[in-house]
């Protein structure tokens, strides 16, 4: 099969959805992706959660010692199908939110 790059364009994540898709994953069913913040502040990270809270997103609050600077992570769990567009979109979401919050994006990993 030949890999269309408008629906896996050629950066990590469309690599990433089109090694699942070679594999036989449906992409197209709901299913739960992580999206994880990193914060330098337990009080901005809490801000954000609840900012996350408020819009019926579930979540998860932890202690991140993968950056010295942003030692507080808030990691998103949205239901949504495995696609490119939405996985940025989401993405974008997150981190134009957490921008005034001194957030950074850290990731997104597919549960399988």
């Amino acid at each position: 099969m030949t890999r269309d790059l408008a629906l896996f364009p050629e950066d990590e994540i469309g690599t990433t959805l089109w090694q699942m898709s070679q594999d036989g994953d449906d992409l197209n069913s709901e299913r739960e992706i992580e999206f994880s913040m990193l914060f330098p502040s337990q009080e901005l990270a809490l801000k954000f959660g609840q900012l996350l809270l408020e819009n019926n997103q579930k979540l998860s609050f932890t202690p991140s010692e993968t950056n010295a600077d942003l030692p507080w992570e808030i990691t998103a769990y949205p239901q949504m199908p495995a696609s490119h567009e939405n996985i940025i979109g989401y993405q974008q979401l997150l981190e134009s939110s957490g921008a005034p919050l001194n957030g950074q994006f850290e990731g997104v990993y597919f549960i399988a």
